[in-house]
């Protein structure tokens, strides 16, 4: 092998190659990540102020403010489309997740939006309401399982442990939820607590993974500071057309 095919092979790495990097979250889906609490928050107490005296916070669930027989049911209808839709657009964009974890929760905001779509009739509920809230609140409560990242650089949000701590508090809220629909006395602040606490984690999973930067395919460094792969290949050709 000649001295300068070796050179080739141990190129320094120059400052604008070091400098890219792209981060593991673009911009927007932060922003959406950060929306979907918001709007739904705000969406549910406008929503209950415009309800009338005899709707509970505490015990009736938001469903009712968008269902039938709510008052503005528009409110709440709007705000829990738009939460769906935060949520499919934070799935395009944590690209530094597993394509699981991004599916589940582009799922999540499909079941959102299936739950706007399927408001509850004046009295009771619908199989189709029912089967979307239940996809949606499974859903969403597993996800930080899948939102785990083995390989480094990794937050210690993101690690497995971290995860699954995580994963075990939304279970538990999820598990406290349900015991609530069998004639529970606080069923809507179950509602409003569990929700609120699970849409805000994809804002922070966002926040996270932006902080956290990767290099781009193809510009990967040697032990010793080398670039090696696709970012030497011109380099290793004009050395091989000097050798000849």
């Amino acid at each position: 092998m000649s001295t300068a095919h070796w050179q080739a092979r141990r190129l320094p790495i120059p400052p604008a190659w070091q400098a890219r990097s792209r981060p593991a979250a673009r911009r927007w889906a932060v922003i959406s990540a950060g929306l979907a609490p918001t709007v739904l928050t705000g969406a549910y107490l406008m929503a209950g102020i415009l309800q009338p005296a005899s709707y509970s916070p505490v015990r009736s669930t938001i469903s009712v403010m968008a269902g039938q027989a709510g008052t503005d049911r528009w409110v709440m209808t709007g705000g829990i489309v738009l939460t769906g839709g935060c949520y499919l657009v934070t799935a395009a964009g944590l690209t530094g997740v597993r394509a699981s974890a991004r599916a589940l929760l582009a799922v999540a905001g499909l079941a959102g939006i299936g739950i706007a779509a399927s408001p509850e009739p004046a009295r009771g509920s619908t199989p189709r309401h029912l089967a979307w809230t239940m996809l949606g609140a499974v859903t969403i409560a597993v996800w930080p399982a899948f939102a785990a990242r083995r390989a480094a650089p990794r937050p210690l949000i993101l690690s497995v442990c971290g995860s699954a701590a995580v994963t075990a508090v939304f279970v538990a809220l999820l598990g406290w939820l349900l015991a609530e629909t069998h004639d529970g006395s606080v069923l809507g602040l179950a509602e409003r607590l569990t929700t609120s606490i699970q849409t805000c984690w994809p804002f922070i999973i966002a926040v996270a993974l932006r902080r956290t930067r990767r290099p781009r395919p193809g510009l990967a460094t040697g032990g010793n500071g080398g670039v090696t792969d696709g970012a030497t290949a011109p380099a290793r050709a004009r050395c091989r057309r000097q050798d000849r």
